[in-house]
């Protein structure tokens, strides 16, 4: 299991992203949290094989119906010691 930490940006703050996003790593089997940051951004956290953790990456540069998405960065993190047991929406 791979841990993989995404920032995404553009209009993905009030457009159901963060349900979207849940909805779209349930289905890919993948674990973590999904929540809005301070500067706009939405920040992933995703645990889980990574063909699907680049599923889930692709996925994230379309968005959700009412998102512009403009930007997506992720990084894998090697020592991440913290495993989830289910997808969570966070504040």
């Amino acid at each position: 299991m791979k841990t993989m930490q995404c920032l995404v940006s553009g209009k993905v703050q009030g457009v159901w992203f963060r349900a979207w996003t849940h909805d779209q790593a349930t289905s890919l089997n993948i674990k973590g949290w999904v929540r809005n940051l301070a500067d706009g951004k939405v920040e992933v956290l995703a645990q889980g094989e990574e063909k699907d953790l680049e599923e889930l990456k692709k996925r994230l540069l379309v968005g959700s119906p009412l998102s512009r998405v403009e930007h997506v960065e992720c990084k894998y993190l090697e020592d991440y010691d913290k495993t989830y047991d289910k997808f969570e929406i966070r504040g």
